[in-house]
């Protein structure tokens, strides 16, 4: 990934956060010669490792389980917020028309190796993990004991966990560093009358890291 020193972040804690946050995240692995990507929510273990581990599950009919190598190199990418910025909302356009459009957007690799996992134990405690971030927060939560033993065990025949103790992390949050106080101010101005949950975001990022 391009990461000109400006827009590189290198706190763990501010890379893990954003994992936690937005946990839907994209699988890179290569297999025999080609290049295999998959779409998970992934789950974050702070406490298990100085990087951290992240912890999956797929399907067994998944390419990733059925051509598996138990020392396949793999790459995370979670996508944080993201928003088009608009030259019109930098002040100095008007002084000199050089503005161009661009994107802010937040990003974290996570590199690691990939390990399986099917002791019907550690599937237990990662799917109940996963539900319970997701669901703590509703009023009426699910839980994966709502449902019956038997279920659950057919369920488990066909999946498999995945395992990655983070090895290398690597952040870039692009929003808008390099710009000076004026167009920045523009530029969080004109994120808010987008109107959207990214844009918001964004917002909020280019206020946080600005000079």
């Amino acid at each position: 990934m391009f990461q000109p020193a400006i827009f590189r972040i290198e706190d763990i804690e501010t890379m893990h956060q954003l994992m936690l946050d937005h946990p839907f995240a994209t699988l890179i692995s290569s297999q025999n010669g080609h290049i295999n990507a998959d779409h998970l929510p992934l789950v974050l273990h702070p406490e298990l490792s100085e990087k951290g581990v992240i912890r999956a599950h797929i399907a067994k009919g998944n390419s990733l389980w059925l051509e598996r190598d138990n020392s396949m190199e793999a790459l995370a990418i979670f996508h944080g917020p993201q928003a088009y910025i608009s030259p019109n909302w930098y002040p100095s356009k008007k002084q000199h028309g050089k503005a161009v459009p661009t994107w802010n957007y937040a990003v974290v690799h996570a590199h690691g190796t990939l390990t399986f996992k099917t002791e019907d134990e550690w599937l237990l405690e990662h799917l109940v993990e996963i539900s319970k971030r997701q669901e703590d927060d509703r009023e009426d939560s699910w839980e994966v004991s709502d449902a019956p033993q038997n279920y659950l065990a057919k369920q488990f025949k066909g999946i498999v966990g995945v395992e990655i103790e983070i090895t290398q992390l690597v952040g870039k949050w692009k929003v808008s560093q390099n710009k000076d106080k004026l167009d920045r101010a523009g530029v969080q101005e004109g994120l808010k009358l987008e109107d959207t949950e990214g844009a918001f975001l964004i917002s909020d990022m280019v206020q946080q890291f600005s000079k």
